[in-house]
């Protein structure tokens, strides 16, 4: 298989089932996609060598929010070039400038349709990759 098909693995962060359910149904077949249901798990999956292409993260969970959860990533040495993006229902200038300030990939609000939720994914993909 020439290393332009293969499929690169997303790690989606989201404590919602029907979030998850719908998400992970839209990046199915370009995607091999990894399931977190809060940060904790997401940090033990991180913490055991899963190294994704890209991780998708919520912010609103209980427990250890996308925030806390993207610095507690962020501080995991081998994972420092794996772009985190948020994707979440909250929106807003506030929401989307805190994503920039701390470095994220991009702010994805999942109120956005599927094209344009695959083509960012792309991008982000694309852009990491040419780094």
């Amino acid at each position: 298989m020439p290393e332009t098909d293969v499929k690169r693995s997303l790690l989606l962060v989201d404590d919602n089932e029907v979030h998850l359910t719908f998400t992970g149904g839209m990046l199915k077949g370009n995607y091999d996609i990894i399931i977190a249901k809060s940060g904790k798990e997401a940090l033990g999956l991180l913490i055991k060598g899963v190294v994704p292409d890209l991780i998708l993260l919520d912010i609103v969970m209980p427990n250890m929010d996308g925030w806390e959860t993207y610095n507690r990533i962020r501080g995991i040495s081998l994972l420092r070039d794996v772009p985190i993006a948020f994707f979440s229902s909250l929106e807003g200038e506030n929401v989307v400038q805190q994503a920039a300030d701390m470095g994220a990939a991009d702010f994805i609000p999942k109120s956005c349709g599927k094209d344009e939720f695959l083509t960012r994914i792309a991008s982000i993909i694309t852009k990491y990759e040419a780094k």
